[in-house]
Parts: C-alpha cells; structure tokens; sequence
C-alpha cells in the first residue's frame, strides 16, 4: 500500500517531518520510534488519512484514547462499531446492548483482564484500565490495519507483552508509535525511526536495530 509520497506534515503550515514517502506492506508489523516531539503522532495522523482515503477499515488508538468518560468500559468498547450501523441502531446499542454485542464485547474485555470493570464509569478506571478499555475498543472493531499511539504505554510489561500478542494475532497489519524498546523489539518486523524532521531508518527490525540508540543521542 502505497501511503505517503514526497509528503510535508505538520500542524497550521509548519512543517514537523520533511519529504516522506512510505508504503506498508500487508503482514508488516510496523513500530515507530524516535525522541519525544520527532513526529510520531504526526504520521499516524497523516497514515489514518491516507488509509481512509484508499478505504480501508482501519482501527484506532489515540494517545489520549478518545473514551466516553461517563459510559461504562462495556459502552465505550461497543463504540467501536458506531459507524457500521445507523443511528437508531448505535442509540438503541448504548441504552440497552444486544445480546450478541454485550457477549462479544465481554469476551474481549475478558481478554484484556477487565470482566469486572464492564459495568463500570471509564471515569472511574486506572490510567492503565483505561488504556485496556481503548485495546478492547480496537479488538472489537477489528479492520485492515491498527493504529496505535503508545498504545500499551500505561500497563506493567508483563500486560504489555500479553496485550501486544493480541494485537498481532487481530490485525494483520499494524503500525504503532512505541517508546519501550523491548515491546517494539518483540512486537515488529520493521521499524521507522524518526529523528530531526526525517524517516532516518526504515527497514527488517533485526536487520536495523543496531541503529536505534542513534534516534535518541542528544
């Protein structure tokens, strides 16, 4: 998929990465890494436009995990889903889910260590609690590709290994901005590293990750 050609992005005409031309093959598992403020999040932007715009179904997770904080986990995960139905349909799932939503929705919060949490206010939740919440989110929607920003950023590493395993296994392709270096190690087959307004390093993870330390020097 050919994604992003000779791009400049970036925020109100300043531009934060410069001359960026990237493709993303099916199966890849892509983890972007570089110092805070490289630009991460700005190509994941630019990225979820550019599979929108191919049409491509794409699931999501924001830094700051876009969660309705006064519905439940449960409500929250089932909003994964709002725009495959109209809007009778989605009011009707958030004041009283279907059967066979609640299950599946359940099953994956199971999943992620949060059966307990399903009935309770997001806002009520742990930092990490809510970052499970926004997986869950993804898992439920299911789609083409998976976009995460840190998304496993707030849980312990243990979680952290268990919840990147899901994620693999869910999405066959997948690209995510991660800052804890052994996560992106164990969960990506290539790896874009970003440094001073550039892609400094794209390549097969193993081949490439000699070159990491680099991304971060001051």
């Amino acid at each position: 998929m050919q994604l992003l050609t000779s791009a400049q992005l970036g925020y109100d005409a300043t531009p934060v990465l410069r001359d960026v031309t990237l493709s993303v093959a099916p199966g890849d598992k892509v983890v972007l890494l570089g110092r805070s403020g490289a630009g991460k999040s700005t190509l994941l932007a630019a990225l979820h436009q550019a599979l929108l715009a191919q049409g491509r179904r794409v699931a999501l997770m924001p830094q700051d995990h876009a969660l309705v904080p006064q519905l439940s986990a449960l409500r929250n995960v089932l909003m994964g889903r709002l725009d495959d139905h109209g809007a009778f349909y989605n009011l009707t799932t958030l004041i009283r889910p279907r059967r066979r939503d609640r299950q599946h929705a359940l099953a994956i919060l199971a999943q992620v260590g949060l059966t307990a949490e399903a009935d309770r206010p997001v806002e009520s939740l742990s930092g990490g609690q809510k970052q499970r919440v926004a997986l869950a989110r993804a898992l439920f929607r299911g789609g083409d590709v998976l976009l995460g920003d840190e998304p496993l950023s707030a849980v312990d590493p243990a979680q952290a290994e268990h919840l990147a395993r899901l994620l693999r296994q869910a999405f066959p392709t997948a690209i995510l901005a991660m800052h804890d270096l052994d996560t992106a190690r164990s969960f990506g087959t290539r790896l874009i590293g970003l440094r001073q307004g550039q892609i400094r390093i794209d390549g097969p993870i193993d081949a490439v990750w000699d070159r990491v330390e680099a991304l971060y020097a001051r």
